[in-house]
């Protein structure tokens, strides 16, 4: 049979090879698109090895705590599975944090999982095995990763891969090793046998990056934690490069990095539009003083509207790190859970609700063989869950007071704010922040006749008098005679000392992971040819450090524990307000808040008259009608969570 002008019935064998080609490229397309669609809308919930297991998780303990996660926190939204630092590390004598030459590598100076932990990864040096259990089980497999690239990649001088070819990388006819990339004056300041920055100026950074993140996108990672690029540690080309090899993938992977220390609000600025989760403390342990320390910072960013902000393929979210409950470890130890938390029942309730209100990640840290039934009870409070996921208006209330159960006010008034001083105690600190802080702003040189000039900073004391806050400017020592200052730019670099002292110098990021409320002191080790002690005095006033680009300022070198009453609000999306009460004191203490001021914060689509029936969260009680104000006693470092309906 023929049709029209003797058109065949069937399509010449150009035509179906054209269609089917079309075919092709619409799918890929419409895989890159959904790759590349809004994925990380709320934020992320799961387990981290961390805190109950260090380093040394294994393979069958990590798919037992993916089993019990799967069973018992997943129906409350707790979806990622991650395994914490060092997985490609060998578990044997001689093996701890920054000990070299125990990792395994592969000929592309890759890290791969250490087979005796891992044995699954027999099968294809990767995770890719643990990854389809994981997926069985309707989780998300995460991992955690350093900056940059292996020591002992870069001792060895492995090949770069151009997963293009899949033979090592060449440009400019020369082929690239990893030698050329590695910046071994930026390895990691708590890791420098460990991990060094990859030169991202370069085609041969991007290409090993890419070989990385590929690979892991490969094994069927969901979830990546990438360590010593924040905080003081901050590496943005580094972030900001992997943040767009992750958009080149056809597998959505949330990036979260870390660590927190000394993490501000402009420092966060140019750098959550890149990433998911980005922590604003240092590492947070279950104990009082470290979980009281978030209060203040959380505040910051929430006044400057960084929850939910515009992140990669998404949202992005402040970090206020792992929840230590259940069974635990010690920080930086060669040994998994062995100790029950520290944290009281009423501590545990307190950080769980300032995480909810603040819509911080939830990750659960103890290892869940163990988990009760009260922590299980924290973890999944259905309105706590609530808030974090779905409200909104999440800021600290400042309109409270407080007063002790001996009836003594901490308060005269209705305060706009419970303040928090600052001690000043034993001299000041050399502190790091986003170099358009204007707090970075001051620096000077005092000459000193016949001596080494002074690198100076005038602050102004408690009491109003301006003090001068000075260190002695000494040449860079170099490391070897192999080092030597040949670009111009390194001219201008100098290391800080103690006045004349020209032995020990001054450290940009301290040498280990600080914790959340440890006290800041000035860091000095012996001088070294090494980017975290090197720093430069510009034009604007500026005192740079060339290991993280941060600007140094003058701080307090030991702030009072952090006490009083403070609140937290946050509105639902039926009307509802929730108010939260926190007791910083260690005695308890009545807090209360009046209706009327409730309003002048949230206007009257949430305040529509000036009695509220009331439920407080955390006991289940309705409280029926409350007039004008609201008010309960709170436990010592304990807390209620109201709502509302106005």
């Amino acid at each position: 049979m023929e049709l029209g002008l003797g058109a065949p019935t069937s399509p010449p064998p150009w035509r179906g090879h054209l269609l089917f080609r079309a075919l092709v490229i619409f799918l890929c397309l419409w895989v890159t698109s959904e790759a590349n669609e809004q994925h990380v809308e709320l934020p992320p919930r799961g387990w981290n090895s961390y805190d109950s297991f260090s380093w040394t998780v294994d393979e069958n303990a990590y798919l037992q705590n993916a089993k019990i996660l799967a069973e018992k926190l997943l129906p409350h939204g707790y979806q990622y599975a991650v395994i914490d630092y060092l997985w490609y590390r060998r578990y044997v004598d001689g093996a701890y944090t920054d000990s070299y030459g125990f990792d395994n590598i592969d000929e592309w100076g890759r890290p791969f999982p250490d087979l005796q932990r891992f044995p699954s990864s027999k099968y294809d040096k990767g995770f890719s095995q643990i990854a389809n259990k994981v997926h069985e089980m309707g989780l998300k497999f995460g991992i955690h990763l350093m900056k940059g690239i292996s020591t002992q990649a870069v001792n060895a001088n492995t090949p770069i891969l151009d997963i293009e070819t899949g033979k090592p990388y060449v440009e400019n006819g020369r082929q690239w090793a990893a030698h050329d990339i590695g910046l071994t004056h930026k390895t990691c300041a708590w890791m420098p046998h460990g991990f060094m920055s990859v030169n991202t100026d370069i085609g041969a950074g991007w290409a090993f990056l890419r070989s990385l993140y590929r690979q892991y996108a490969d094994w069927g990672v969901d979830f990546v934690k990438v360590d010593c690029i924040f905080g003081t540690d901050y590496s943005p080309e580094e972030v900001i490069t992997i943040s767009q090899l992750l958009r080149e993938l056809d597998r959505p992977i949330v990036l979260s990095i870390s660590p927190g220390t000394e993490v501000t609000v402009p420092l966060a600025e140019n750098i959550s539009e890149h990433v998911n989760m980005y922590r604003i403390t240092g590492d947070d342990w279950d104990n009082w003083k470290d979980v009281s320390t978030h209060f203040t910072v959380t505040s910051a960013f929430a006044a400057a509207n960084k929850i939910g902000a515009t992140g990669l393929r998404g949202k992005s979210w402040p970090d206020l790190d792992m929840l230590p409950f259940g069974w635990l470890t010690d920080p930086g130890v060669n040994q998994g859970p062995h100790r029950p938390c520290n944290l009281t029942f009423d501590e545990q309730k307190a950080q769980m609700t300032l995480w909810s209100m603040a819509k911080s990640p939830l990750i659960y840290g103890g290892d869940l063989r163990h988990l009760d039934n009260s922590t299980f009870s924290i973890m999944t409070n259905p309105t706590l869950l609530k808030i974090n996921y779905y409200s909104k208006n999440n800021m600290e209330f400042h309109y409270v007071s407080g007063e002790t159960t001996s009836n003594t006010r901490h308060s005269g008034h209705l305060s706009p704010r419970y303040p928090v001083n600052p001690t000043k105690h034993d001299g000041m600190v050399v502190g790091l922040t986003s170099c358009t802080n204007d707090q970075a702003n001051g620096w000077f040189v005092f000459p000193q006749d016949g001596k080494s000039d002074h690198i100076c900073r005038i602050y102004e004391t408690e009491n109003g008098k301006n003090v001068s806050f000075c260190l002695g400017k000494t040449k860079p020592l170099l490391a070897s005679d192999d080092d030597i200052m040949e670009k111009e730019e390194d001219q201008t670099k100098f290391h800080l000392a103690v006045a004349d002292i020209n032995d020990s110098c001054l450290d940009a990021s301290a040498s280990r992971r600080r914790t959340a409320s440890e006290v800041k002191l000035l860091m000095f080790s012996r001088c070294k040819w090494h980017a975290r002690q090197m720093w430069e005095l510009n034009d604007k006033g500026n005192l740079v450090s060339s290991y993280s680009r941060l600007c140094a300022t003058v701080e307090s070198s030991k702030e009072a524990g952090i006490t009083g009453a403070r609140a937290w609000i946050a509105t639902g999306s039926k009307g509802e307000i929730y108010l939260a009460f926190f007791n910083l004191d260690s005695v308890s203490r009545k807090i209360t808040a009046r209706i009327s001021d409730l309003e002048k914060v949230l206007g009257t689509t949430f305040v529509r008259k000036h009695s509220c029936s009331c439920s407080e969260v955390w006991s289940g009680r309705n409280l029926g009608l409350l007039e004008e104000e609201i008010s309960a006693a709170v436990n010592p470092h304990g807390c209620v969570v109201f709502e509302l309906m106005c």
